[in-house]
């Protein structure tokens, strides 16, 4: 994306004396804020300009009502607020911007900007010279603002089928845009490191294929696929491993492209898609359960039905392949209650990330056991990155088929991601169980060699 073109500001000059620009005044309170110099370029409505002239990008202050944002919600939300609003920009780098070791410290705290009394006041002043202070903006359309209804569970199928439908039902033509070909939505697995000969969909279908071998699927077993996507997995498996697939989602868009899929593919007669809850499929018992960027949906207090869930839809020696990401495991309790969030509001209404230790207890209380963790923590970042430089490369495209907030929504929240898996704030698991049978005998081999064969089975 680009900056607006810089107006000229010859007119801060009167009777020979320069007038202080909004950069002069802005830039000395970002310093002290920041408690450090500027360490990217400032642009700001009046043309002016402040900051190292060589730096890898500029934040563009459009208008005041950037600032009348920040002011009015001083932390994340209000920087996503004034950056999907159009008020804000950054040209160049955005990495090197939300990379900000001290930018970050200062918007993420319970208490956003932590400011004493004398900085507040004189912070102020600066904003009221600008014409910053005033009533608050209005909230840029594409923020989801809910009043829940007392009584009603948080994760009930009419609330989560709503939540998937903000994220997932924004047009497929735009998903095909950031995803590529795979139209596969979930961390890759990068065998190699990214270059011309291995890009995004080699990773995407090493993942698929790493999946099938983990769950050891072989000609004639049944499939299910939770959090289906748009196909790509059971398509994948119904095809290189000659399984019977069963795939399962929410939102009414991927199905109809699953479908579709299936039917190009010419597996109709071996995959089945169903715009379905997982609470509500009953034809088990299945030899094999993947559930791929699914379990995030699912909420804390239902973690335990999902897992028994998935254990009564199993055949006794079945395994189920359950990738997700995954929160930091906090020292104690937080006692202060959590704030709506940039990722709450704009990109996963509802959606709820739990430590890998609560995930594995789930599991375990629902008689699965764990049998082995893979971290995909750094495969996640690099998967990201992809994504946003596809967003990146075909920009105007990915405005034209959602609108110019959407589309930043998704910049800014796939590049927050990807630095948020570099710096191992949140990772992404992929954790393989079983269900044990009565007699003990589980079924897996003796070693963790072993676990991935290196030859598949020919499909039927």
């Amino acid at each position: 994306m680009t900056a607006a073109p810089a107006r000229s500001h010859l007119w801060a000059r009167q009777y020979g004396r320069r007038v202080q620009t909004a950069a002069d005044r802005l830039a000395p309170l970002l310093n002290q804020l920041l408690g450090a110099d500027l360490p990217y370029r400032l642009r700001c409505w009046d043309g002016s300009e402040a900051g190292p002239a060589d730096a890898p990008a500029t934040v563009v202050l459009r208008s005041r009502r950037a600032l009348r944002t920040l002011l009015w919600q001083p932390d994340e939300l209000g920087l996503a607020r004034a950056y999907i609003g159009g008020d804000l920009d950054i040209d160049g780098d955005i990495y090197a911007v939300l990379d900000s070791p001290e930018l970050v410290e200062q918007l993420s705290g319970n208490e956003g900007l932590t400011l004493t009394r004398a900085e507040k006041l004189q912070a102020v002043k600066t904003l009221v010279r600008l014409g910053a202070v005033g009533r608050r903006p209005p909230l840029p359309p594409e923020e989801v603002v809910r009043t829940r209804r007392a009584g009603r569970p948080r994760h009930d199928q009419a609330s989560d089928a709503a939540a998937i439908s903000h994220h997932y039902d924004v047009g497929n033509d735009f998903y095909a845009l950031v995803l590529g070909p795979s139209m596969v939505y979930s961390c890759a697995y990068w065998v190699q490191p990214p270059s011309a000969d291995f890009g995004l969909d080699d990773a995407q279908r090493e993942k698929l294929d790493l999946v099938c071998r983990k769950l050891a699927l072989e000609p004639g077993q049944r499939l299910l696929d939770v959090g289906c996507g748009w196909g790509g997995l059971v398509v994948h498996a119904a095809r290189e491993y000659g399984v019977q697939a069963v795939g399962i989602t929410l939102s009414r868009e991927q199905a109809e492209f699953a479908r579709a899929r299936v039917r190009t593919a010419g597996l109709t007669d071996r995959v089945e898609i169903r715009q379905q809850d997982y609470r509500a499929v009953t034809d088990g018992p299945y030899d094999a359960i993947a559930s791929v960027g699914m379990a995030e949906h699912v909420g804390a207090r239902q973690l335990d039905l999902y897992a028994a869930a998935l254990r009564a839809l199993l055949v006794p020696g079945g395994r189920l392949l359950n990738h997700a990401i995954a929160s930091r495991a906090e020292p104690t309790e937080s006692t202060e209650p959590p704030r709506s969030s940039f990722i709450d509001r704009y990109v996963f209404p509802d959606g709820e990330l739990e430590p890998l230790g609560t995930t594995i207890t789930a599991l375990d209380r629902a008689g699965l056991e764990v049998r082995d963790v893979e971290n995909l923590r750094e495969h996640y970042a690099l998967t990201l990155r992809a994504w946003v430089s596809r967003l990146d490369e075909r920009w105007d495209e990915a405005v034209a088929l959602t609108s110019p907030g959407r589309a930043r929504v998704w910049r800014l929240y796939m590049v927050a991601s990807a630095l948020a898996f570099q710096y191992g704030e949140i990772s992404v698991n992929q954790t393989l169980a079983v269900a044990r049978r009565v007699d003990g005998r589980s079924g897996m081999p003796p070693t963790r060699e072993a676990l991935l064969p290196a030859q598949k089975p020919v499909a039927e």
